[in-house]
């Protein structure tokens, strides 16, 4: 398919202009960031890997009746998703204290959360994405309080759909983050989960040995992402059982 007009490049991602209207073409780039982009570098077959855990997580959500802006994959590294209006807030689920949330607060790094803890974050690379409250977000008329209540109850659904998925293949999901698009049908506007599901925007660990097979390994310069990304593949059954990560990752179709 020949690819049209670029609308966006971010750190992981190229979007174009899609083939009909209210469509979008999602390119998946091998750059990795982290820490805001202060550490970079490209590792090959990383986007052929997230495009297709992305589709695997996004059309399991579709089927369980969870909305999302997949449409289907196009190749290795593009798929068609539904044009929206992203609402300008990363939204955290944390099942387990990892990250900025065990440094805040001074939890022990994989302490079970009471019960899961939903976090906003600004989407604004400049300021660093600062965590936000729902006053923050009123106040500022980001979303507003019904927007709200729809974020957090679709959250929280995709937070149980990935825990017991995961789960199921001896993986605990510590965290994840989500965006949110808002589409219009007529008069009635409905919210979608939107952007991209991968391990790029996941924790997740070994339930047995506390392996990580996220983005912390790239972080914390813990081994090969790749390596990790196809393991996490071959567990969900999106790689074969037998696969090894190669430099280019051959995947079933």
């Amino acid at each position: 398919m020949a690819r049209r007009k670029k609308i966006y490049e971010g750190k992981a991602k190229i979007l174009y202009e899609g083939p009909e209207p209210g469509t979008i073409v999602q390119y998946f780039k091998d750059d990795a960031t982290a820490f805001n982009a202060e550490k970079k570098d490209v590792i090959e077959g990383k986007g052929v890997l997230n495009n297709r855990l992305s589709e695997f997580f996004m059309t399991g959500l579709n089927t369980v009746g969870v909305p999302t802006h997949f449409l289907k994959r196009l190749n290795m590294r593009e798929q068609l998703v539904r044009a929206c209006e992203i609402v300008p807030l990363e939204v955290i689920v944390r099942n387990f204290a990892a990250g900025s949330l065990a440094k805040r607060l001074g939890l022990e790094e994989g302490t079970p959360l009471p019960r899961p803890i939903v976090e906003y974050c600004y989407k604004d690379d400049k300021l660093g994405d600062p965590l936000v409250t729902e006053e923050h977000i009123a106040a500022f008329g980001w979303a507003s309080q019904q927007d709200m209540d729809d974020i957090l109850s679709l959250s929280l659904r995709v937070n149980d759909y990935l825990s017991g998925l995961m789960y199921g293949v001896g993986i605990r999901l510590v965290d994840f983050k989500i965006e949110v698009g808002r589409v219009y049908d007529g008069d009635y506007q409905r919210l979608i989960v939107a952007d991209e599901i991968s391990p790029d925007s996941m924790r997740l660990w070994d339930i047995e040995t506390g392996q990580k097979l996220d983005k912390d390994v790239f972080r914390r310069d813990l081994g090969s992402l790749t390596d990790a990304y196809t393991e996490v593949a071959r567990r969900l059954g999106v790689m074969p059982k037998q696969a090894t990560h190669v430099a280019k990752p051959k995947l079933i179709n």
